[in-house]
């Protein structure tokens, strides 16, 4: 544990995402939509890219300012090659309590295996819906129900046992599917987690009339599977968590719209081109990538990171409303540069 660095709110650092790849094989009008992203989008050349050396390297200095928890997101990080050195350099890091990675898992089947022997202690996957249309439609028609659930058997059969499954829910689009997953994932040990549509990047035309408060799709399930609650984001967790009543797992709702948790926000995102960014919402980005590649030396990647930290001051779910009632368009980093 090393010097635990704190915020303009007292919040301390402690969780890193890290977008390895800005691409994905998929095309979720939340997030990458078609037609924004067709085949003359330019994407990040593979130079710009982070390497894994500068990976490994900025993380041991994170680690150093307290990170314990890091996670590796994209675009669709299975897209990168030899995801599983990564992971086998990162888990050799002393002081990491949690090593996860975040997948649209239709790549998993073939990664399962060298995840696991890298060192991968956990899996986060993305699965909308299983209604193989409103599947078809939140992926942009690039990805198939099945092969996300053949990757969790097989992910499953290596022995990667409590995955997150994470839904994010649209009123019109996706929510009468909720129960459906509700149903297929009870008794499967892994934990379901409802998330409110959020107005990430630019590219999603966001309408608050879309978003479906937590509490409702919480009262829906309690009606068939009752629910209790067993905890809250304090603790720097992002969902409300629940217990099915007959004692099969929990179950998870991240309600950044309806109910912000900034309060306890304990994380930091790093780009697939080495910029860190303070908030999921955020604007702009400090560049590490310039510095590591200009010959820094660790203590001053060290010092420029914690005077960011220091005077991080984000809550943008929190301050939302005003924020889109000045009707100022802000340009948001975009989610597949940041992971989610």
């Amino acid at each position: 544990m090393g010097h635990s660095i704190t915020d303009q709110f007292n919040r301390p650092l402690r969780d890193l995402r890290i977008s390895v790849i800005d691409r994905c094989n998929f095309r979720c009008p939340y997030c990458m939509p078609d037609e924004q992203f067709s085949h003359t989008y330019q994407f990040l050349d593979k130079d710009q890219w982070l390497t894994f050396e500068e990976i490994f390297r900025l993380v041991r200095i994170f680690v150093s300012l307290g990170v314990e928890k890091v996670r590796l997101t994209g675009g669709e990080p299975l897209l990168r090659p030899h995801m599983d050195e990564l992971v086998k350099n990162l888990s050799m890091i002393e002081g990491i309590k949690d090593l996860a990675l975040t997948t649209n898992g239709s790549l998993l089947g073939g990664y399962a295996v060298q995840l696991k022997k890298a060192g991968l202690k956990r899996l986060t996957i993305s699965l909308d819906s299983l209604d193989p249309q409103v599947f078809k439609t939140l992926s942009g028609a690039k990805g198939r129900v099945e092969q996300i659930l053949d990757g969790i058997k097989v992910a499953e059969a290596v022995g990667f046992k409590q995955m997150k499954i994470n839904a994010v829910i649209q009123r019109g689009v996706n929510d009468h599917t909720v129960l459906d997953l509700v149903r297929f994932f009870r008794g499967s040990g892994h934990t379901l987690r409802f998330i409110e549509y959020m107005d990430v990047g630019n590219q999603n035309h966001w309408d608050l009339t879309q978003v479906v408060p937590s509490r409702e799709i919480i009262a829906k399930i309690h009606k068939i599977y009752p629910l209790e609650s067993i905890g809250g984001t304090e603790g720097g967790g992002t969902s409300q968590r629940y217990r099915f009543i007959d004692g099969q797992e929990e179950i998870g709702f991240i309600s950044s719209v309806s109910q912000p948790f900034c309060g306890t926000c304990n994380r930091l995102r790093l780009s697939a081109d080495g910029k860190m960014y303070t908030c999921l919402f955020a604007t702009q980005g400090t560049d590490l990538r310039e510095h590591l590649r200009n010959g820094a030396s660790d203590d001053f990647l060290a010092h420029l990171i914690r005077v960011v930290w220091m005077k991080r001051e984000d809550r943008y779910s929190e301050l939302r409303s005003q924020i889109h009632q000045t009707h100022r368009p802000m340009h948001k980093v975009e989610m597949y540069q940041i992971g989610g």
